[in-house]
């Protein structure tokens, strides 16, 4: 693998704000030698259409409960219509990139994650080599949050939805990759008087999450960072509304967030 660094950045399926520098900062980076790979949500765009077809929707553990008929929709959104938005915007800033999904070439071989999400998987195996081709070729990865059912030792037609921050604890990890930096609205990760935290070791914010301190849709972007942790990789949880939080964050070290870890610390 080439030593140029990789960093891992979850972003969700809309901008954070009309003032949103992150697509910008991810091209930056690409220009001065990263290899960024996007890993982009979707589940309030998810919501509206299905929404839209007055089809019920609900969550168990912070994850969505994924149907036939709903998984239908989050194909068609995430694969398709915010993937290829996220694509077109970080072209017309002058990054070079592609769009694929965790379905695209088998990148991301899943099973089922619990019958009571329905088909929601849990990830098996991230293929790096994948990216490691696309990033040699000049790409910039863009993944949505997708995966096909790995079963009896080979590849099935069935797509599964996963959870997005998810996707990005384990590609960070597959990848050995420098940073994961989760891009969210929110201050950082709290702690139990509701003061964002500035940094957590891997002890301490899994402690909040037994506490229930760290909930919801928090929970999978901890879990992801403890994952990511485990292979070496420094991790992030800031404030995106900032302007250009995430090259404050990679090139200088000013945190509007919570790190989590950190190298040569026991996890």
């Amino acid at each position: 693998m080439s030593e140029s660094p990789v960093i891992v950045v979850k972003i969700g399926g809309s901008t954070l704000g009309s003032h949103d520098t992150t697509l910008e900062d991810i091209v930056a980076l690409q220009r001065e030698g990263w290899r960024p790979v996007v890993v982009h949500g979707g589940g309030a765009t998810i919501g509206e259409w299905l929404d839209s077809l007055d089809t019920p929707t609900r969550f168990v553990r912070g994850l969505r409960v994924t149907d036939a008929e709903s998984l239908r929709v989050v194909v068609a959104v995430l694969a398709g219509l915010i993937n290829k938005e996220l694509v077109a915007a970080i072209g017309a800033l002058g990054g070079q990139t592609i769009g694929l999904s965790g379905a695209d070439g088998g990148l991301i071989r899943v099973r089922q994650l619990d019958p009571e999400l329905g088909y929601v998987g849990e990830i098996e195996w991230v293929d790096s080599d994948m990216l490691v081709r696309l990033f040699d070729a000049g790409y910039l990865p863009v993944v949505a949050p997708l995966g096909l059912l790995w079963k009896d030792q080979r590849l099935q037609s069935q797509i599964l939805n996963i959870n997005a921050d998810t996707v990005a604890g384990e590609v960070a990890f597959a990848l050995a990759a420098r940073w994961l930096v989760f891009l969210t609205d929110v201050a950082g990760v709290s702690g139990s008087d509701g003061a964002s935290l500035a940094h957590l070791s891997c002890q301490e914010a899994t402690a909040l999450i037994d506490q229930e301190t760290v909930s919801g849709g928090m929970i999978p972007k901890v879990e992801a960072c403890l994952r990511a942790c485990e292979g070496g990789t420094r991790t992030a949880v800031i404030d995106g509304r900032q302007p250009h939080a995430l090259l404050a964050a990679v090139q200088q070290g000013q945190f509007v967030g919570t790190t989590i870890g950190g190298s040569g610390e026991e996890s």
